[in-house]
């Protein structure tokens, strides 16, 4: 792997080129897609996928302290527990051996009885709203760390202050789309890392934001490259500051498709 922007080097430090800034709150977006902007390949995002962005995914997951996902991507991509890695220890040194998932879900429709409930290092999160079924609500939070935020939708703002509540701040969201849109649209993006596979797809896939619009002026900061495949990180104009008010609109009721 080689960094071709802002200079050129060889074989960077991976961990280094993807730290969190310190002293303050960070939510991270990392998403793949093709050349002409697909976010997945029949219906998976492991098609659009490479070994070096297998190793900065699990970089970024290893820097984390949350991992946020959408229901509908925690179904489609199979979520399972994140297994402990021993490269790991130095980068989570005082924290929990791995980060845990906050998984966002308006209907609770998930496997409660699955791995990811029963056999996860560092307890799952849900993240719900107040019209979630008042039976799966109950069973959620027997297996997980239930946050209810919001009532008819799940109100991502109050979502990520939550987290940040638990000492949570370096947060790293993998989508889907739909919760990648909600998040721009509410203010609360402060970093992109996308991987673009250099391959054209077409057809009906999603782009890695799909829902209502949002425009979040981004600087380019990192450009990495291996084999074709370019790994970008964007973050967030330094004039475009997250809000301290709540939003004027609504958040849409269903974070993510299927959720």
């Amino acid at each position: 792997m080689r960094r071709i922007y802002p200079d050129i080097q060889d074989n960077p430090d991976i961990v280094q080129a993807y730290a969190y800034p310190e002293g303050r709150p960070w939510l991270r977006l990392n998403m793949v897609s093709s050349a002409d902007g697909a976010a997945w390949l029949d219906g998976r995002s492991g098609g659009l996928s490479s070994k070096g962005d297998k190793r900065i995914f699990q970089t970024l997951r290893g820097l984390a302290d949350v991992i946020v996902a959408g229901a509908a991507t925690v179904r489609k991509e199979k979520y399972g527990p994140v297994p402990p890695r021993e490269w790991w220890a130095q980068i989570r040194r005082g924290r929990p051996e791995v980060p845990p998932i906050a998984v966002i879900t308006r209907s609770l429709d998930l496997d409660l009885d699955g791995e990811l409930f029963t056999s996860a290092p560092s307890r799952t999160i849900v993240i719900t709203c107040e019209a979630a079924p008042h039976e799966r609500r109950k069973t959620a939070a027997e297996r997980s760390d239930l946050i209810v935020a919001g009532e008819q939708g799940v109100d991502l703002r109050r979502a990520v202050a939550a987290l940040h509540d638990r000492g949570l701040t370096r947060v790293l969201c993998e989508g889907g789309p739909r919760v990648n849109a909600q998040l721009s649209a509410g203010g609360l993006v402060d970093e992109l890392c996308l991987t673009i596979s250099p391959l054209l797809v077409g057809g009906g896939a999603a782009r890695i934001q799909n829902g209502e619009p949002a425009q979040t002026a981004l600087e380019l900061s990192q450009v990495l490259e291996e084999e074709g495949v370019l790994f970008c990180k964007y973050t967030r104009e330094q004039s475009h500051d997250r809000p301290d008010t709540e939003p004027d609109t609504e958040p849409d009721t269903e974070p993510d498709s299927g959720a």
